[in-house]
């Protein structure tokens, strides 16, 4: 029998690597300066090249993209801008045909202001589906029920003059949530996962998750002491009762169940949480919740060696027994990993995602380095910097076009692209970097296949060690074997003695015996 601490008797989701496809900004292939399904599939071997195992792939179902489709018209067809059922098929096939698995997006928090419930339930206070959404009445005083405040900022609460009452939206106006306390509208929204399970999909990552069940009696939430000006208007309060109810924890169990039905899938929980309340959406043993609760840590902590060492002994000791860690430096939705550290320390970056404990998740463009890209102002798309615009959070430099050649749009679009390409795309982009050995694609390469052939970087057992000021440095240990990662995270020369084979360095040319180049990484054996 296979030693169950061993990569082979593990599932795919625990021992694989995620990509992440933003399908807008991936490939476009009719010049529209959209992406779509039919782009994604003439880019697969790009992304099966890298040696990843999934592709986790944004929302493409029908939209008014008020959110780029995090606003859902339908959940169970695909916006005719990527396609149609039939391209998604051809997609799956294709994805499965290159031994990748299919992870969809799903969003069941919220759907769109369109969405055939909403237009029934907004239709009269007697209809059938008026409680598959949130309602309430005025406040003594004629204004909204509760002090809620949207995550885009503003009230969380929309007034319906034709109705006279408030709907809850805990993100844009056109965004109305969902009410899963409505045993019909869970039915419904179960239907829609099997809909894609029975199609063939691999699983599901769950967006804003924590939010789906609201407090009974929707009391007030505390207001946050801490709360500054420079912070987003949502953070004025503390979501105690808007989020993280223990409902929301029994539906998640139902979702793992149903998921596992259908066999070896994965459910990827987006909620940004502390690590407490975090490790509780593992659930427990006999109730198993979501598979990868997403942790963003990498994604929100200062850059420095001993704060990121805290972080992540913190998180890795708060995992239960039966869970698995995961890691993600960029996505969608942050502020990309070159644009926030650099050039140099994004590799010193890659090299850590791809080396902790867990289940790494990719995004797309971060494996060729694209860093700081500034939209001009009548650029600008994402509806969350226009709610609050003093504050520069908008997150459209982070889904800008994927540049794959030197060739008019950098190969992305015949047409004009959506959102502006990153600035030097003529000098970066895939084509350029595909041969050169000294490229942070090579390097991504290069750590994607170290990793899937030592597994002590897979599944070992990760000891944090003491290291010099400015240097993150850990232990992966499998078998007897271990495999040490050194990781300055400075732009100066450190002291710091080390021994053993050097199985990979993020720079060129060969480690200096007892020191740490600027910026360097090393993979020790």
């Amino acid at each position: 029998m296979p030693d169950p601490a061993t990569p082979t008797a593990r599932p795919w989701w625990e021992t694989g690597v995620i990509y992440q496809i933003y399908p807008r900004s991936f490939q476009d292939s009719n010049g529209d300066g959209v992406g779509d399904l039919d782009g994604i599939i003439r880019r697969l071997d790009h992304v099966a090249s890298l040696g990843v195992d999934a592709i986790w792939l944004s929302p493409v179902f029908p939209s008014p993209m008020d959110d780029f489709g995090y606003d859902v018209a339908d959940y169970t067809g695909i916006d005719p801008m990527f396609g149609d059922l039939g391209d998604f098929d051809r997609l799956l096939a294709e994805v499965h045909a290159r031994g990748l698995k299919l992870i969809l997006d799903h969003v069941p928090n919220h759907s769109s202001a369109r969405h055939p419930w909403f237009v029934e339930s907004r239709s009269s206070r007697d209809n059938p589906k008026r409680d598959w959404y949130i309602w309430r009445d005025p406040a003594p005083d004629g204004g909204p029920p509760n002090n809620w405040i949207s995550d885009f900022g503003g009230s969380a609460w929309e007034w319906d003059e034709r109705s006279g009452q408030y709907y809850l939206h805990a993100f844009l106006p056109s965004q109305p949530d969902l009410n899963w306390r409505n045993p019909d509208l869970k039915r419904a929204m179960f239907d829609v996962l099997r809909f894609w399970l029975d199609r063939g999909v691999d699983g599901f990552r769950l967006d804003v998750l924590w939010h789906i069940v609201k407090a009974e009696g929707l009391p007030d939430n505390p207001p946050n002491p801490a709360w500054t000006p420079t912070q987003t208007e949502r953070d004025r309060m503390i979501q105690r009762f808007s989020t993280d109810q223990p409902e929301a924890h029994a539906i998640a169990a139902e979702m793992r169940a149903l998921a596992e039905s259908y066999g070896d899938r994965v459910l990827i929980g987006e909620i940004f949480l502390s690590d407490d309340r975090l490790a509780r959406w593992f659930g427990p043993p006999n109730r198993a919740e979501v598979h990868l609760p997403f942790n963003f840590h990498l994604v929100e902590a200062s850059w420095e060696a001993a704060t990121l060492g805290r972080t992540i002994a913190a998180y890795d000791a708060s995992i239960p027994a039966h869970g698995w860690p995961n890691w993600v430096i960029g996505s969608h939705d942050a502020a990309r990993i070159a644009a926030r550290v650099g050039e140099a320390q994004a590799r010193v970056a890659a090299m850590l995602l791809l080396t902790l404990r867990g289940t790494p998740t990719l995004y797309q463009g971060d494996e060729i380095g694209i860093g700081r890209v500034d939209i001009p102002t009548d650029r600008i798309r994402d509806p969350q910097h226009f709610r609050q615009p003093t504050l520069n959070i908008g997150r459209d430099r982070s889904r800008t076009p994927m540049p794959w050649d030197a060739s008019t749009n950098a190969g992305f679009t015949t047409g004009d692209p959506w959102l502006p390409l990153n600035p030097d795309w003529p000098t970066r982009n895939v084509a350029v970097q595909q041969d050169d050995p000294t490229s942070m694609l090579t390097l991504y390469r290069r750590l994607l296949d170290l990793r899937r052939k030592t597994p002590a970087l897979v599944t070992g057992l990760m000891t944090m060690v003491d290291a010099p000021p400015g240097v993150l440095a850990y232990d992966r240990i499998m078998d007897g074997r271990r495999i040490r990662v050194l990781l300055n995270l400075t732009d100066t020369t450190v002291t710091c003695p080390w021994q053993g084979t050097v199985l990979l360095s993020t720079l060129d040319g060969e480690p200096e015996p007892g020191r740490l180049a600027p910026n360097e990484g090393l993979i020790l054996a």
